[in-house]
């Protein structure tokens, strides 16, 4: 184990990003490579969000149910695969305007359950994968094992897990055949061997436990690394890990946050070695987080690594 500073890697730089407000539950970062643009939603301010770092421009289009996921549909530039509350949509948005010009539902899960889609991503052949988290009353008392984890393709909606608790962080290995999940109150990151083209998912082990570590939070949003690594959002925990699945329990580096709700992590810029991070400042046990610091965007430079380009929606 080691601190932030080992190794030749210098110290990395966290930044806030001022060009973009501070929202209530920032999620899902993605960085569109064409566009070079940073793509991610507020899920209680029911929005999907664009950035150009490139010109400072930040954008939104508000919808009317929580959106928890957004990813870009191959080979339409203005057409993007999103969650809005238990439906999967795709819509028609310019990534200026501040409504979309069109909806189109595709899926709907979790019927007859209080529940909304919490977090998605697309694998290597463009399928959608995606988990609801369970009934929430409260901010932070949610009804445990109710949710469940879910592939879409080709029309039909795939379960793959059920008694889930909140279904978060994705990541694909494709040159093990590893894909690496989180349920956020488990406290673990998992991992399953994957056959990406039969869509299955099987073998499910824990490759890291926060207990083990002693690290407060939970896990939340997660991305891989082009060295294989893992970086893993600890919400209500002030960090980012950066952890090795091929050594279970293995923790190489933690950064730290001014955010307490750190949410989601994706790499992005022309050279993809910038982490942006998402955070929320949702009001828990009466405890405010006030801004700037919670419900900012951050980027992370100086880490030494790479991320590597993720996946868009195949229609």
């Amino acid at each position: 184990m080691c601190d932030k500073k080992c190794g030749s890697k210098m110290a990395p730089v966290v930044e806030r990003i001022k060009d973009i407000p501070n929202i209530d539950l920032g999620e899902g970062p993605y960085w569109d490579i064409e566009t070079q643009s940073l793509f991610f939603v507020d899920i209680v301010g029911k929005a999907i969000h664009k950035y150009v770092p490139s010109t400072g421009k930040h954008t939104k289009a508000v919808l009317d149910k929580p959106v928890s996921l957004i990813v870009p549909v191959k080979g339409h530039k203005d057409k993007f695969v999103i969650s809005h509350g238990k439906e999967v949509l795709i819509v028609t948005w310019d990534g200026v305007s501040s409504k979309v010009s069109k909806r189109e539902k595709i899926a709907e899960v979790d019927q007859g359950i209080e529940s909304r889609i919490n977090d998605g991503k697309c694998d290597p052949t463009g399928r959608l994968w995606f988990g609801t988290i369970g009934p929430e009353p409260i901010f932070g008392q949610i009804e445990r094992h109710r949710a469940s984890f879910f592939s879409y393709d080709n029309g039909k909606v795939i379960t793959h897990l059920t008694k889930v608790d909140i279904s978060n962080g994705l990541a694909w290995n494709t040159a093990l055949n590893k894909f690496y999940y989180i349920d956020s109150l488990k406290k673990t990151v998992d991992q399953f061997d994957v056959d990406l083209e039969a869509g299955i998912i099987s073998n499910r082990q824990p490759i890291f436990t926060f207990d083990k570590h002693n690290i407060a939070g939970v896990p939340d949003g997660m991305t891989i690394d082009a060295d294989g690594n893992l970086w893993v959002a600890v919400f209500d925990g002030y960090k980012v890990l950066n952890i090795d699945p091929r050594r279970p329990e293995t923790l190489l580096r933690t950064l730290d946050i001014p955010a307490k709700q750190t949410t989601c992590v994706a790499f992005g810029g022309p050279n993809l070695d910038i982490l942006y991070v998402t955070s929320a400042k949702m009001t828990q046990d009466g405890v405010v987080l006030p801004p700037p610091d919670h419900g900012a965007t951050y980027k992370v430079t100086g880490l030494g690594v790479k991320g590597v380009p993720v996946d868009e929606y195949v229609l």
